[in-house]
């Protein structure tokens, strides 16, 4: 029997041979990372240098300590700094000083950065140097300017630059329209340019043109956006327009309609009848076809009032009927408006009066003229101004704010006034005899008088205790209403004085006064006055003067029922007119001095008796005794 032998391989465990891949791997890498920090080793370095490959602001300091790097770069910085950058922008040219705008770099902070990009231990510091010597590191350092300096050169910069955008626009040349195409503007970003301009002045290189940060203006309307205004603006003015209202009829030439018609400006894209043109047309037509509204008045008739009612105007619409010429003016063919009128209301309807309730008179007071001419004029303007007026129940009446300043220019004249106690001139003198007027008409209505000034001086054509005096604005005269309905005061002026009568409305009142006494409280205050022409030690009483006086008198007010509303006593006190003396201050005459005797002659000596009884000849020109 024969057996054949058979030879087989022997083959490593499936496990054995993983790990013998495994150990060449981890072999492998280890080599690597000795490999790898070798040539990290040989790169590192010294780490009191900077790396190379490392720039700031544009200067290399790789290979330099951090004291020679920020000696280099301000040396450099020095010698840059009066160098100017020139900016660019649309095509102009704008050179910058580094010093005008206060431009500091800090250096310090820069080099800080520049030694990070070396550090690192060993291997890595090395790796990360080499990484900036083939790659580069660009370190900007931080900066600053001066913030008002840098302000003021944008503000100018954008003068210069910017230009606003130009809306297209349509433009009337005669009765002919046309169409002027928009022009896009720019704008200079600020804000922007600040970084820009501050970060390169802060570079120490120069000689390179650097262009600002622009923005472009755009335009919002454009020629194909008015295509359908210029159509309508082409065709208002093809013929005339015709307005008509109520069978009356205007025409409105070409010329005519090209004042009216306003072309679209500022963005917008429509034609419209507006404008001062059209204002100043409308003014006109209003002037031919509105009719004012007349308020409700009231007419006193005696005692009693009667409301005249009132009467509704006629207003012109001016935005409708501008709207129907322009929808006119803008169609081929009708070409014909309507003017659009409605009614005016009155400020105060006859409803309205007949509510206020005046319906009768309350009190009226005269008052006589006296002065001069000037002086009854203001009289009469003054009660022209006050006839009028009216007060809400609960108001209150000013007699200043009513009649208004007492100036020439508007009508008062110069006349005779109290000035501090003593009689002078003043424009708008007499008008204290209205005011008097006005208090005793609302004293005998009785109404609440709330301020009422007496004159300084008596003046006896006055009620004892009951005048008033005024004075624009600090001295003034007032009343309130305190009654249920309003209140009207009316003025008239005659040939012989003033009234003032008040009307009014509601429950009747009832007012007892009493007559004022006269007291007197002091002798007349005396002024001396120099005069010249009166011989010195003499006196004359030039006025006697008047003494100080007081009065009071009361008022009592009662309503329908008898009840008493008021209660006053109103004390009134006169300060005395001055008696003024004449002091003579005129020095009296020095006496003559007597004639020396003559010495005896022979002649004399033969004439018997003494020489002192014999007279003297008189001259031979005088006549004889």
């Amino acid at each position: 029997m024969r057996v054949e032998a058979t030879s087989v391989l022997a083959r490593p465990a499936p496990g054995r041979s993983a790990r013998l891949i495994a150990r060449w791997v981890l072999v492998s890498l280890a080599l690597l990372a000795v490999l790898v920090a070798l040539i990290g080793l040989a790169f590192a370095g010294s780490s009191a240098r900077i790396a190379d490959g490392v720039a700031i602001a544009g200067v290399d300091v790789g290979g330099l300590t951090p004291k020679e790097a920020r000696t280099l770069l301000e040396r450099r910085f020095d010698r840059v700094a009066r160098v100017p950058v020139v900016f660019t922008a649309g095509g102009e040219r704008y050179p910058i000083k580094a010093t005008t705008l206060g431009v500091e770099a800090d250096w310090a902070a820069a080099i800080k950065l520049a030694a990070r990009e070396g550090e690192g231990f060993g291997p890595v510091r090395g790796f990360r140097r080499l990484q900036a010597r083939f790659f580069g590191a660009e370190i900007a350092p931080p900066v600053q300017a001066y913030g008002a300096a840098l302000d003021f050169k944008l503000a100018g910069l954008a003068q210069a630059i910017d230009h606003r955008h130009v809306e297209a626009t349509l433009v009337r040349r005669g009765l002919a329209i046309e169409v002027v195409s928009g022009q896009p503007g720019r704008r200079l970003d600020r804000e922007d340019a600040g970084v820009r301009i501050v970060r390169t002045l802060a570079r120490l290189e120069r000689g390179h043109l650097v262009a600002l940060p622009v923005r472009i203006d755009p335009i919002a309307v454009t020629a194909a956006d008015l295509a359908p205004a210029e159509r309508q603006a082409r065709t208002a003015l093809s013929a005339p327009v015709r307005l008509e209202h109520e069978g009356t009829r205007w025409k409105l030439p070409r010329w005519r309609i090209a004042e009216l018609l306003s072309l679209p400006v500022a963005g917008e894209k429509q034609v419209a009848i507006a404008g001062p043109g059209a204002a100043a047309w409308f003014a006109k037509l209003r002037k031919t076809v509105e009719r004012p509204p007349v308020d409700a008045t009231f007419r006193p008739q005696g005692d009693r009032v009667k409301i005249v009612p009132a009467k509704d105007g006629l207003a012109v619409d001016v935005s409708a009927t501008a709207k129907n010429l322009l929808s006119a003016a803008v169609s081929p063919n009708a070409r014909t408006a309507t003017l659009v009128a409605g009614a005016a209301e009155a400020e105060r309807t006859t409803a309205e009066a007949q509510a206020m309730g005046i319906d009768r008179r309350l009190s009226a007071y005269t008052t006589l003229y006296a002065g001069t001419s000037d002086r009854i004029t203001n009289l009469q303007l003054a009660v022209r101004l006050l006839n009028g007026a009216l007060v809400p129940p609960g108001g209150t009446f000013s007699f200043n704010e009513r009649v208004g300043e007492r100036t020439v220019e508007r009508g008062f004249r110069s006349a005779p006034v109290i000035i501090r106690d003593e009689y002078g001139e003043e424009v708008g003198g007499g008008v204290s005899q209205v005011a008097t007027t006005v208090f005793n008409a609302a004293w005998e209505a009785g109404l609440k008088i709330t301020e009422r000034n007496p004159h300084s001086l008596y003046i006896s054509r006055y009620q004892l205790g009951r005048d008033a005096t005024v004075n624009y604005p600090d001295l003034n005269l007032k009343f309130v209403n305190d009654t249920e309905k309003w209140v009207l005061l009316g003025g008239a002026s005659g040939s012989t004085g003033i009234n003032v009568s008040i009307y009014g409305g509601g429950p009747e009142r009832r007012v007892e006064s009493s007559e004022g006494t006269m007291r007197f409280i002091g002798p007349p205050r005396v002024r001396r006055v120099k005069d010249p022409q009166l011989l010195k030690g003499k006196t004359e009483v030039e006025e006697e003067g008047s003494p100080a006086r007081a009065t009071s008198v009361t008022r009592t007010v009662y309503d329908a029922d008898g009840r008493v509303l008021h209660e006053e006593t109103w004390n009134t006190s006169y300060r005395g007119e001055y008696r003024i003396i004449r002091v003579g201050t005129k020095p009296k005459p020095k006496p003559k001095p007597k004639r020396a005797k003559p010495e005896a002659s022979k002649v004399d000596a033969l004439v018997p008796g003494p020489a002192d009884d014999v007279p003297d000849a008189p001259p031979a020109s005088s006549p004889q005794p």
